[in-house]
């Protein structure tokens, strides 16, 4: 067998017949788990037997990370590479920190102090973390530089386990928000997954998986928390955005083809393993809450058999193409708020998806044959453990293992994990399995062999010009035209034209870099400060979401409260020829400022330089939409929440002047 490489910082290498090995840990004789010519099994049974229980549930524990000078953690602004500080023991200091929440708000309290991350020191030799997952956003050579010595802290260890670096996704154009995406453009830059959807090209995603894994592994990271193959059926949802649109196969198309991308057709040693979320689907809302509140705890189902025929086929997908983890999310779903989805007219068990056996065991494993592990969502133990809210601590995790769950996010602390083994609630067995998994990637992912990059390389991957020239193609083929009165488009040469943003804040440096991406792609369109000089206005309209609270309906209107001036929009329409360019994190109800433009785009976090270029016809538009625009906000009230758009009949879909019915699938070229 030909040399595997090998490198290694804190323990000596051994060379057995002319090949060197790790001495991982360090008793100068080659271990079957030290040998890349055995085989991952033969490798994870050995390390396993060598494993103490403490070391085994601290891998079951992947904590968040931070990086020295991090703004979301107190103290560490001192130290050179690794945060030591952490956030143990402090109450008022993890709330702080929790995600979604702060104290009291609308009168929800936690039970206990919430565990939310450990100085790196402590997190690896004391706790035996060895998964952690990174929400800071430095340039590529800095978190390589930061990867290398969390991975020289784990080397020195008693067995010389690595690390694995995980993050949620970091290429795309969005809104930096927890759990969905806390980093963005120190990679190539993408379109949103709504954008990436809006191409209808599996292909060009997989391609963007390629890229992105170059990436991502020259800086050290190996897993992600992502993508989301949730079918995004009610519009008022928050995390809208983060899907692959509403249409179950074309998620499934396109979920299939960032598993392949990532991971490539199995890991090794270039692969980024994914965990796909949210199962069985986090779509299907009330109202559009959220479950990481207690007011939109539970997914409802009001449609008979809307589980089986629009939720999970894009899980089924992830599944075929060998993700290496799956997600739960934390609702439990609901019979009071459901017609029959289960054979027999069998009810649901009422416990958050990963502590539901009939979900993850029945369901993910056994019926649609998944045979990676589970990795839970944030918090499930301290913050959102709904339907289980009266079992202890330690009864919560006896309850998730048995369901099948074998990896807790957001915790750092074991000893609760550990209880539940040496107080008989489960068997050390059971984690066991689980740790074979969690071994088993990382021995696929070749970290067992080398874990360690060359920063400056991370740099230039990073910096890559023709990765970036195919994630500006993949922009282009994100815009979706809606509509284009007498051919109003392409703009002609020499045109002079007005620019305008409309959102909540920020509207000038908005319009600052629409104006730069024109100067830059579009020389030939001249740029005019006051409306009255332009020959025509182009209006780019950034909605935000309102804030998920139980007391305030969600609201897909474009009006003051998602940061839409309509009597400015309307004014500048009436005034000169004006082009709409909507950003769609989610389906807007956009009738009233749409009817009165020329033309109309649909974007999903755009880079300005391609709506340039499409405005002046250097390139078509092709994309397609991915999810229907429905009427009114009155319509998707009236409407259930877990069925696509194009299912919701046609009294659903949004029609313009000129009778097109902008349904999943629409739309128009030059």
């Amino acid at each position: 067998m030909k040399q595997n490489e090998v490198k290694t910082k804190v323990k000596q290498t051994i060379t057995v017949d002319g090949k060197s090995f790790r001495d991982l840990n360090g008793n100068g004789v080659l271990d079957p788990y030290e040998n890349w010519e055995l085989s991952t099994e033969e490798r994870v049974e050995d390390l396993l037997s060598k494993m103490s229980l403490e070391e085994k549930a601290g891998m079951m524990m992947i904590s968040s990370q931070f990086m020295p000078g991090s703004d979301r953690i107190p103290g560490g602004k001192e130290a050179t590479v690794t945060d030591e500080s952490g956030l143990l023991n402090t109450k008022d200091v993890e709330l702080k920190y929790h995600p979604f929440l702060k104290p009291g708000d609308d009168g929800y309290e936690f039970e206990q102090p919430l565990l939310y991350s450990a100085g790196t020191k402590k997190a690896i030799h004391e706790l035996h973390n060895r998964y952690f997952i990174v929400r800071d956003n430095p340039k590529a050579k800095d978190l390589a530089k930061w990867t290398n010595k969390i991975q020289e802290i784990a080397e020195s260890s008693r067995l010389g386990i690595p690390a694995i670096m995980t993050s949620n996704p970091r290429n795309h154009i969005g809104h930096l928000y927890h759990g969905m995406m806390e980093a963005s453009g120190e990679f190539s830059l993408w379109p949103g997954e709504l954008g990436l959807a809006a191409t209808h090209d599996a292909e060009l995603v997989k391609e963007f998986g390629q890229i992105a894994a170059k990436e991502w592994r020259s800086a050290g990271l190996h897993k992600m928390y992502g993508y989301m193959a949730d079918i995004a059926t009610d519009p008022l949802w928050m995390r809208y955005n983060g899907t692959f649109g509403e249409d179950p196969n074309l998620a499934a198309a396109m979920t299939r083809a960032v598993v392949e991308g990532f991971q490539g057709e199995k890991l090794n040693k270039n692969s980024v393993a994914l965990t796909i979320k949210h199962f069985p689907g986090g779509g299907a809302r009330h109202q559009g809450h959220d479950p990481h509140y207690p007011w939109g705890s539970f997914n409802p189902y009001p449609t008979k058999g809307s589980l089986y025929e629009y939720h999970i086929p894009p899980f089924k997908a992830a599944i075929d193409a060998g993700t290496s983890s799956i997600m739960p999310y934390y609702a439990f779903p609901s019979n009071q708020h459901s017609a029959e989805q289960l054979p027999n007219g069998e009810q649901f068990e009422e416990y958050g998806f990963a502590y539901n056996k009939r979900i993850v065991k029945d369901i993910l494993r056994d019926e649609l044959g998944f045979n990676g592990y589970i990795n839970s969502d944030t918090g499930i133990v301290n913050m959102m453990p709904w339907g289980v809210e009266h079992l202890s601590k330690v009864e919560r995790y006896a309850k998730a293992l048995k369901a099948g769950v074998n990896m807790f996010s957001d915790e750092a602390d074991p000893s609760s994990l550990i209880q539940s083994v040496k107080g008989g609630y489960v068997s050390e067995s059971l984690l066991d399995q689980s740790v074979r998994y969690l071994l088993s990637e990382m021995m696929e992912l070749g970290l067992f062999d080398n874990p360690y990059v060359d920063e400056q390389e991370a740099q230039e991957i990073a910096d890559s010009a023709n990765s970036q020239l195919k994630a500006d193609y993949a922009h282009q083929k994100s815009l979706v035209l809606l509509r284009n009165d007498n051919q109003s488009l392409p703009l002609p040469a020499n045109i002079k034209l007005y620019i305008e943003v409309v959102k909540h804040d920020q509207q000038d440096e908005e319009r600052n870099k629409v104006i730069k991406a024109f100067g830059q792609q579009a020389e030939n369109v001249n740029i005019v400060e006051n409306i009255e000089e332009a020959d025509y206005a182009l209006v780019v309209v950034v909605p935000t979401g309102i804030a998920d609270r139980p007391d305030t309906p969600l609201t897909i209107k474009v009006d003051h409260e998602t940061g839409v001036d309509v009597d400015r929009i309307k004014a500048i329409e009436k005034q000169k020829p004006t082009i709409l360019a909507v950003n769609m994190m989610n389906p807007w109800a956009i009738g009233e400022i749409e009817q009165d433009a020329v033309a109309t785009f649909a974007t999903f976090g755009v880079k300005y330089e391609a709506l340039a270029a499409t405005l002046t016809g250097q390139s078509k538009p092709s994309g397609k939409l991915p999810f229907t625009i429905p009427k009114s906000q009155e319509i998707v009230e009236q409407t259930p929440g877990d069925i696509p758009g194009h299912k919701k009949g046609e009294h659903y879909v949004y029609t313009d002047k000129h009778h097109n019915r902008y349904l999943f699938g629409f739309g128009l070229s030059y």
